[in-house]
């Protein structure tokens, strides 16, 4: 029995006429014995979920800054919403929901430590500047290790283009790229929302009334609401939303641009932030030998690349740690400091 067969000819039977199919991938970039019980989609799912990359996204900002408390978002949280929101409108659509989860779990294997505070912070020095939605796509072409002996995952062509088009600039060449770039949005809008107000950035009476009128006044409700605008306005593989929700969508958007984005106390710390990786990009492109047993960027690349890869690939915890031990004072002990009698 050849399970993924199976699964194929379901595919082909029960998915939209606009939906992508496994058995028609445009397949990889070197070719791989295909495997018995899952698709091709499948198989990059589970390269993404093995990953390093996406282990250190739990602790990666969202968009609080190495927050105290256990139950706000980080961008691994995040991504495992984005997955879940984007099936569920997936399955409704008859869209192939392997593909869809395998773009919303990768696309952001390459985001810097400090949320958007990193990303800013690299985009102003680095050449040619840096965007996260690139860099995912570099660390799953390249700086990740697979189980085969050549560098990256070598995913199929519909996940890489999903993950490196999900930005805002770019347009995902397929329906299920496409409803994750959308459900991208409707994931952070709404637990972003969420933390502000667990941390006290936000009161719920202070939330814009009229997409609430609209949404409604609680995170569920408001998800709900979103994904039935978005399964009941896609039509042949065009993915949107209703004039009246996305323009709710984008008032919250730019609402919490405003009083959580940037001038919360929350981000009082993003200065810092930048600062840290500023000074380890810095550090890195002065002295590249630092990086000579790191295992991510070829050894051949210049050395401003492999500054960018090593610190964009840091998690906040590293990333401060690191700087710890570069650029801060450490406590001097004797050498026989141990075996010093205790007073």
């Amino acid at each position: 029995m050849n399970v993924r067969r199976q699964t194929e000819e379901r595919e082909d039977r029960e998915l939209a006429p606009f939906a992508a199919r496994a058995a028609g991938s445009r397949g990889r970039a070197w070719p791989e014995p295909e495997c018995d019980i899952r698709t091709a989609f499948q198989r990059d799912r589970d390269r993404i979920i093995h990953s390093k990359a996406f282990r250190r996204l739990k602790d990666k900002t969202q968009v609080f800054l190495v927050p105290f408390g256990d139950h706000y978002r980080t961008r691994l949280t995040h991504s495992l919403e984005v997955a879940q929101i984007a099936r569920t409108v997936a399955k409704a659509l008859r869209l192939n929901e392997d593909l869809t989860e395998a773009i919303a779990l990768g696309h952001d294997l390459g985001h810097t430590p400090f949320g958007h505070s990193g990303e800013d912070a690299l985009d102003g020095v680095v050449p040619g500047g840096f965007r996260h939605a690139e860099q995912s796509l570099r660390v799953a072409d390249l700086l990740e290790r697979g189980s085969h002996e050549r560098p990256g995952l070598n995913l199929t062509g519909e996940v890489r283009d999903g993950i490196g088009a999900h930005g805002s600039e770019g347009r995902p060449a397929t329906a299920e790229g496409r409803l994750t770039q959308l459900c991208d949005r409707v994931a952070y809008i709404n637990h972003d929302i969420d933390d502000a107000i667990r941390g006290g950035i936000l009161r719920q009476e202070a939330l814009p009334e009229g997409p609430m009128k609209l949404l409604g006044t609680s995170h569920a409700r408001r998800i709900h609401a979103m994904v039935s605008d978005i399964i009941a306005r896609s039509r042949d593989g065009e993915i949107a939303m209703g004039e009246a929700v996305a323009a709710a969508c984008q008032e919250l958007r730019e609402f919490l641009f405003q009083q959580v984005y940037v001038r919360s106390g929350a981000k009082g710390e993003e200065g810092r932030a930048k600062g840290v990786v500023l000074a380890l990009y810095d550090l890195y492109c002065r002295d590249p030998a630092l990086l000579d047993g790191d295992a991510g960027t070829p050894a051949g690349d210049p050395p401003w690349r492999r500054a960018c890869d090593h610190v964009a690939g840091m998690t906040d915890r590293y990333a401060i740690a690191t700087y710890t031990r570069h650029f801060l004072p450490l406590p001097w002990r004797p050498a026989d400091d141990l075996r010093l009698p205790r007073r």
